[in-house]
C-alpha cells in the first residue's frame, strides 16, 4: 500500500476481479500475487478505478489529518488558513446555504472561504488573451484546468505538451489571487471534486498546501459531531468577493462558455476564425489526439479537455449526486455574469508543462508469441480476446506480461483448461468410480473406473469417445438412483455402506456440487474386502475356539494331576505321622548310673 500516492489498494480487500484494470484507461495497475496496486509512474488519478472497484480496495489519500495540522497553532500563533472551494459546491451541497457551509468550515478551523471560480475566471481572460495574440503562430490550443487531461498529455501524448496554454489551473491561479489578496504567509486547502487536485497540491505546496475531496469534508464534518442544523451562519459570505461565470467551470463546455464572453473585449475579425471543441473523457480525448497533425489547421482551436463525463460535476471525489440534470441546473442557476469582464487578468500563474513519455518497451514478435504461451495462447484461433483479464485483447495482455504487470492467473480461460486437465487427471487415475448427474439424472461425467465397475463390455468403446456417456441415464446403468435423487433434494452428503446391487456389495458416497442442479458420487466395490473379512473372521473364530479347547484340555490336565498329587501327598504324610505316634524309639542310656555300679559289684 502506497499512501504517498492519490490513489492506492488495500490489498487485503482486493478480491481478484480485475475490474480496475478493465476501467483505467492507460492501465497503470499491476497484479502481483493476485492482488492489484497502483503504478504511480504511469498513474494520472482519474479516480476510475475507485469508481469501479466492488470491494473498495482502491481508495483514495486521505488528507483530513495533513489539513488538521496545518490548521494547528505554531508557536502559540494560529495561522490563517483559507478554503479555495470548487464551484461544484452549489450542486453537491444544494439543500445548503452557502453561508451556512461557509460557517462549518470556519468552525473546522478556516479564518475563510473563497471560491475557486474566482480563479477560473482569470484563467479564461489570460486563454482570451493568448488566443488573440496574432504574433503567436499556434493553432492547437489545450486548456491547462483539468489536472488528468493534462497528465494525460504529458504522459501519453507527449507531442502535444507543447499546445497545453502555459497558465496554470483556476486552483492553483485561486490559490495565487488569495496569497496576493491576503499575505504570502497564508495557506491554502483545496476542497473539490477532484482526486487529481492532490496531485496539484503535491507538485505545487507553495501555492496549495493540501487538497481534500468533497467525500473527506463530509466525512470530516461527522468525525466532528458538527451540528448543522443549530449552526449559525447569519452575516457569512465569500472573501473577497463573490464569483461570476467562472462558476459555469464545473459542466462540459462551461470554460468555453466564459472565453467567448472574455472574447467581447476583442475585435470581430480577430475572434472570428477561432473555434472551439469541447471534448470529455480520456477515450475520447485519445481518439481525437491520435494520429492528428496540427498543421492540418487553418484557424486556431481551443480544446477544452476534461477527463469527467459531464464535466468536473461528473468527479470521483464526491460518491453521491454525480453528473444528473439536477446537479447541472443547480450549478447554471448559481452562476452569475458580470456586465462587463476585464480584458487583463488580476492574477496569472505562468507555467510550462514539460513532456513526461511513459517508458514504452518494444518486445518482438518472438517474445510476444512466448508471453502469449503462458497463457495456452498457441495460435490466432486461441486469442479469445475475451477482456477477462482486464485488457481488452490477449495479445495486450501478453505484453503485460512482459512488462511484469500481468500475472497468467489472470487469464479466465487458461485457467479453466488448467483445471479442467487437472481434474480430468484426478478423475482418470481415481481407483474409486466416479459419476455426476444432472437434475434430470441423466450422466454429466464419469472416469473410467466407473465404466469398468458398471460398464465393462463398453469400456473400450468408451476409451474411444469418453463423451458417450453423457446425456444417458443414470437408472439405465445402477439400480440405486434414488439415491441421486436423495442428493439432489436433501443438499446433503448421503453414505451407503455395503450396499448390496447385482451380487456386489459398494460403498457409496453421493454429494452435492450445484443445488438443485448438479450431484455427484463416489463408488467403491467392497465385494472382495468383505468375503475376505469374513473368511479372515471365520478362521480367526477357528484358531480361537481351538485354542479355548486346548487352554480348558490343558485346565483339566492340571486340574486332575494337581487333585492326584494332593491326595497322594496327603496320604504319605497321614501315614508318616501315624507311625511316629505309634512306636516311639528307645532311648540309649548316657554315661555311669549308680545300678550299674551296683550290677558289677
Amino acid at each position: 500500500m502506497n499512501k504517498i500516492l492519490p490513489v492506492y489498494t488495500l490489498k487485503n480487500e482486493c478480491s481478484d476481479c480485475y475490474k480496475c484494470v478493465r476501467q483505467c484507461y492507460v492501465k497503470a495497475i499491476k497484479i502481483e500475487s493476485g492482488h492489484a496496486s497502483v503504478i504511480g509512474d504511469k498513474c494520472i488519478a482519474c479516480g476510475a478505478c475507485v469508481l469501479a472497484c466492488p470491494s473498495r480496495a482502491k481508495r483514495v489519500r486521505n488528507d483530513i489529518e495533513k489539513v488538521k495540522n496545518i490548521l494547528m497553532p505554531k508557536n502559540g500563533v494560529k495561522p490563517d488558513v483559507y478554503v479555495s472551494l470548487a464551484p461544484t459546491f452549489s450542486g453537491v451541497f444544494n439543500n445548503m446555504p452557502k453561508e451556512k457551509l461557509i460557517a462549518i468550515l470556519k468552525k473546522l478551523g478556516f479564518k475563510g472561504v473563497s471560491e475557486t471560480a474566482i480563479g477560473a475566471q482569470e484563467v479564461s481572460i489570460k486563454t482570451a488573451e493568448m488566443l488573440c495574440d496574432t504574433t503567436d503562430d499556434k493553432k492547437l490550443h489545450i486548456s491547462s484546468a483539468c489536472p488528468v487531461v493534462v497528465d494525460f498529455i504529458r504522459l501519453y501524448h507527449p507531442e502535444f505538451a507543447k499546445n497545453i496554454t502555459p497558465v496554470a489551473s483556476p486552483a492553483l491561479t485561486h490559490a495565487k489571487y488569495l496569497k496576493e489578496k491576503f499575505g504570502e504567509d497564508i495557506k491554502v486547502v483545496f476542497i473539490g471534486p477532484c482526486i487529481a487536485k492532490k496531485n496539484e497540491a503535491d507538485r505545487n505546496p507553495d501555492l496549495i498546501s493540501a487538497s481534500i475531496t468533497f467525500d473527506e469534508l463530509k466525512y470530516w464534518m461527522n468525525e466532528e459531531y458538527i451540528n448543522t442544523e443549530k449552526i449559525q451562519y447569519e452575516g457569512e459570505h465569500f472573501v473577497p468577493e463573490e464569483a461570476y461565470e467562472g462558476s459555469i467551470y464545473p459542466i462540459e463546455g462551461g470554460m468555453n462558455e466564459t472565453i467567448k464572453k472574455c472574447l467581447r473585449n476583442y475585435d470581430y475579425e480577430v475572434v472570428k476564425d477561432i473555434k472551439f471543441l469541447n471534448v470529455s473523457s480520456l477515450e475520447t480525448i485519445d481518439k481525437v489526439l491520435a494520429g492528428f497533425d496540427e498543421s492540418t489547421l487553418k484557424s486556431k482551436i481551443f480544446v477544452e479537455g476534461l477527463s469527467c463525463g459531464g464535466g468536473c460535476v461528473g468527479g470521483p471525489g464526491f460518491t453521491d449526486n454525480k453528473a444528473g440534470l439536477d446537479i447541472m441546473t443547480k450549478i447554471i442557476n448559481y452562476t452569475k455574469t458580470r456586465p462587463e469582464i476585464p480584458k487583463k487578468a488580476e492574477t496569472v500563474v505562468n507555467m510550462e508543462f514539460q513532456k513526461t513519455p511513459v517508458e514504452d518497451k518494444k518486445f518482438s514478435v518472438e517474445e510476444l508469441r512466448k508471453a502469449l504461451k503462458k497463457i495456452g495462447k498457441n495460435s490466432v484461433e486461441d486469442e479469445l480476446n475475451c477482456g477477462g483479464c482486464g485488457y481488452s485483447s490477449c495479445r495486450e495482455m501478453g505484453y503485460a506480461l512482459l512488462r511484469n504487470e500481468a500475472e497468467p492467473s489472470q487469464c479466465a480461460s487458461y485457467m479453466r483448461q488448467i483445471a479442467h486437465r487437472k481434474a480430468d487427471a484426478l478423475l482418470r487415475c481415481m481407483p474409486s468410480a466416479m459419476v455426476m448427474v444432472d437434475k434430470d439424472l441423466k450422466v454429466v461425467e464419469a472416469n473410467n473406473a466407473f465404466i469398468k465397475m458398471f460398464m465393462p463390455d463398453m469400456y473400450d468403446v468408451y476409451s474411444q469417445n469418453p463423451d458417450m456417456l453423457k446425456g444417458a441415464e443414470i437408472s439405465r446403468i445402477v439400480d440405486f438412483d434414488f439415491i441421486f435423487k436423495s442428493a439432489l433434494g436433501d443438499y446433503a452428503d448421503i453414505h451407503k455402506e455395503h450396499y448390496p446391487s447385482n451380487d456386489r456389495l459398494y460403498d457409496i458416497t453421493a454429494f452435492t456440487i450445484e443445488k438443485d442442479e448438479l450431484v455427484g458420487a463416489i463408488i467403491a466395490d467392497v465385494t472382495r474386502t468383505q468375503v475376505n473379512r469374513e473368511k479372515i473372521a471365520q478362521k480367526a473364530h477357528e484358531v480361537i475356539n481351538k485354542n479355548i479347547s486346548i487352554v480348558q484340555n490343558i485346565a483339566c490336565l492340571l486340574g486332575e494331576h494337581m487333585v492326584e498329587t494332593e491326595l497322594l501327598l496327603s496320604s504319605i504324610a497321614q501315614d508318616y505321622d501315624k507311625d511316629v505316634t505309634e512306636d516311639p524309639a528307645p532311648e540309649e542310656p548316657q554315661g555311669d548310673t549308680p545300678n550299674a555300679t551296683d550290677d558289677k559289684a
